[in-house]
């Protein structure tokens, strides 16, 4: 069976830049996502409307010939032919953001549970069921707490969201900004059979020096993992883009068999 290129990306709402001098990246990020040639991008920090104006928010048109309030940023980003599933996790003064699939597959269902871990931090997590070479799929993206104890919590939330969710013999993956400097949530991970390459520094981009971004998979084998360096990368987010390439790891059980 093909390779899966899943990627995952803190965009940081397409803006980079001093808070009185803002650089809109929005349009660069949308070239990137047709370079990376993904089955799925997982995206956080992505703003519910591409125009940000609200007050408190950096003034600027993030793409000038998409000001409608119904186009998201996930959508503008999506390349030719993507569907395009957002969720928000947090609202601000500055307006909402959250986490965003981008897929070559078609989507089955989509559902949002909220893992806040308490009222300073809004976090939650995106679960898309798709259908990938005529099986079935569920990429979930994640943006976990700044604080220990959060992310541990959050990460046992989604072990019990996927045990309660998704039917054993499904392939997963879980995709997106751990906030995570050591090996905690990969270890929590594994010990309920996901798979992770090696780990790769993403953060911050202009100096690597922290794996904070992961992909992880059950019932698929990782083959090879990369972050693109470089001038232009560097300035289109605080984080690399992390991109993963997997393959089925053992055959899926038939459509219709019982998850027992």
């Amino acid at each position: 069976m093909n390779p899966i290129r899943v990627v995952t990306y803190n965009i940081h709402k397409g803006v980079r830049g001093a808070r009185w001098s803002p650089r809109v990246e929005l349009h660069n990020l949308s070239l990137a996502m047709s370079e990376f040639d993904a089955d799925f991008i997982a995206l956080q920090e992505v703003r519910h409307v591409v125009h940000a104006a609200t007050p408190g928010a950096h003034a600027v048109d993030l793409a000038p010939t998409h000001n409608d309030a119904h186009h998201s940023q996930a959508h503008f980003l999506a390349p030719m032919g993507y569907d395009v599933v957002y969720q928000t996790n947090a609202f601000t003064r500055s307006g909402e953001h959250g986490n965003a699939l981008l897929t070559r597959w078609p989507v089955v269902r989509h559902q949002h549970e909220d893992v806040s871990d308490h009222q300073l931090e809004q976090r939650g997590l995106l679960h898309v069921e798709v259908m990938c070479h005529a099986q079935p799929l569920h990429v979930i993206v994640v943006h976990l707490g700044l604080l220990p104890g959060s992310r541990r919590r959050q990460v046992t939330q989604l072990r019990t969201f996927i045990q309660r969710e998704i039917p054993t013999h499904h392939a997963v993956v879980v995709a997106g900004d751990f906030n995570d400097w050591g090996p905690m949530a990969r270890r929590l991970l594994a010990q309920v059979g996901f798979a992770t390459p090696d780990p790769v520094k993403t953060f911050p981009s202009r100096w690597p020096v922290a794996a904070l971004d992961q992909v992880l998979a059950r019932r698929l084998k990782p083959l090879c993992a990369s972050a693109p360096r470089g001038k232009v990368w560097r300035r289109m987010s605080d984080h690399l883009p992390l991109i993963v390439d997997w393959s089925w790891s053992k055959p899926l059980h038939p459509q219709g068999a019982s998850d027992a």
